[in-house]
């Protein structure tokens, strides 16, 4: 089985770090001067042997992350690898503070599942109708947006309330009536406390059936969860990410993943992740935007070994002949020609005349999406950005905002503009063509971020209809 690439998200002090800490600790994935660095600066506040993993301030083992934020880097995500016996885990470690959401939404690009924490004693828990916080809310709806395959509830510090197993099935039946709302599949809704290590990775701790939940713990049901599944049967798609130029010197050679065969025939070899498809020697292709088309005669896979590669791998190509191709121009299936219609006798011949060439990804100008808006200034419709569609840049501008989406009621609010962390749907123009798709078949060709032009500040995530 694949590793998981999965994130944790939630509001400020949900516990987050904690959770990450205890997952690396109780998995043993820890270094033991790393440990016992953070075992000589926690403060001591158990006093009992049960709570003997608690003695230990786990949000130190993730404190390099807090240090970058600190020092002002915008796109802060770090990821922690750890493994059970059953799996291998990625951990994008996504920042909670509302003005860092553009930070989720990098990590949770590219995720196959997100645990979101809910902080129990920050809600009214002893109240059936309680009402979540508005990050929780947020982030929930954002991985929904960013089709994050599988999403995790996890109630964390329940250990710290007077009923657990009351505030447990309140705040459950809330987040449920929530998921039924907004269309969220929830995989599991379960208690935890990430201090203490009940219900995250062990059952012991004496805490087996607390909160009245039986269920699996955290690590059990992140170890069945499915990563996401490439699209190889679709048309081929493959963004153009770097051209390695014949007689490349031993340095660009030692730079690659790992240095083998020499590119063959002589030719360049245009490397990048295959965005959809699969591509494989024979195949003929489309370049785009110059609409140039050849044939592949080699494909190397990520050790430089000749091979097809299918969807989501890295692969060279080369072609039969040199075409002008550099960085941010596609590899596309080549367009295929309707069957033409046989003419019955008597009929008008022009009536079976084929239909002209259609690409799979046809070029667009005009585009509906819904937007998420990261920058701190406003979304101002007529204002031109550039969008980074894969590796190809290009200038764009939001038309029209179609409406807001009140992420308290699920409401469709009309609107002109929107506002820092808003979510909306927006028609957008591009002032050159992309091979753009819909999202919710390709992660990979349905997705693009505006960038403003003045700030380079990362302004938006898109994601197309």
């Amino acid at each position: 089985m694949d590793a998981l690439r999965f994130i944790t998200c939630g509001s400020v002090d949900d516990g987050k770090s904690t959770l990450i800490g205890r997952l690396l600790l109780d998995s043993k994935a820890v270094l033991q001067d790393h440990l016992a660095g953070i075992a000589h600066s926690s403060p001591s506040h158990a006093h009992d042997e049960a709570d003997a993993g608690a003695q230990l301030d786990l949000a130190r083992l993730t404190d390099g992350l807090m240090a970058e934020r600190e020092q002002g880097i915008t796109i802060d995500v770090a990821y922690r690898y750890f493994s059970s016996e059953r799996r291998k885990f990625i951990i994008g470690d996504a920042p909670g503070h509302e003005q860092y959401t553009r930070n989720m939404v990098t990590a949770a690009s590219s995720a196959d599942a997100a645990v979101l924490l809910v902080d129990a004693t920050k809600l009214d828990w002893q109240r059936p109708d309680l009402v979540l916080l508005a990050q929780t809310r947020r982030h929930a709806l954002l991985c929904h947006l960013l089709r994050v395959p599988s999403l995790v509830f996890a109630v964390n510090k329940l250990d710290a309330v007077a009923d657990a197993a009351l505030a447990f099935a309140h705040i459950r039946a809330a987040l449920l009536r929530f998921a039924e709302q907004a269309g969220l599949a929830a995989q599991a809704v379960l208690p935890i406390s990430a201090l203490k290590g009940w219900s995250v990775v062990d059952r012991g701790h004496g805490h087996d059936g607390w909160c009245g939940y039986h269920g699996p713990t955290l690590l059990e049901v992140l170890e069945q969860l499915p990563n996401t599944a490439p699209a190889p049967e679709a048309a081929l798609a493959f963004p153009v990410q770097w051209v390695e130029k014949p007689g490349a010197t031993d340095v660009d050679a030692v730079e690659l993943p790992a240095a083998g065969a020499a590119p063959a025939h002589g030719r360049r070899v245009l490397w990048g992740r295959v965005a959809a498809g699969r591509v494989q020697a024979g195949d003929e292709v489309q370049v785009f935007p110059s609409g140039q088309r050849a044939r592949v005669v080699q494909v190397l896979n990520r050790c430089r070994q000749p091979q097809a590669v299918a969807a989501g791998h890295s692969a060279g190509v080369l072609l039969e002949r040199e075409l002008d191709v550099s960085r941010g121009d596609w590899l596309l299936a080549s367009p295929v020609t309707a069957s033409p219609v046989t003419a019955s006798p008597g009929a008008d011949a022009t009536s079976a005349t084929a239909e002209a060439p259609a690409s799979p990804y046809p070029a667009r100008h005009s585009l509906s999406a819904t937007l998420a808006w990261l920058d701190d200034e406003p979304l101002q419709p007529g204002r031109l950005y550039w969008a980074l569609h894969q590796h190809r840049w290009v200038k764009a501008k939001v038309t029209r905002v179609l409406h807001r989406l009140d992420i308290h009621t699920l409401e469709q609010q009309s609107a002109d503009r929107l506002e820092a962390n808003g979510i909306g749907r927006v028609e957008l123009q591009l002032q050159a063509p992309l091979p753009a798709h819909a999202y919710a078949q390709s992660r990979a060709l349905g997705a693009l971020i505006l960038v403003d032009s003045a700030s380079h500040r990362t302004a938006a995530a898109v994601l197309l209809d």
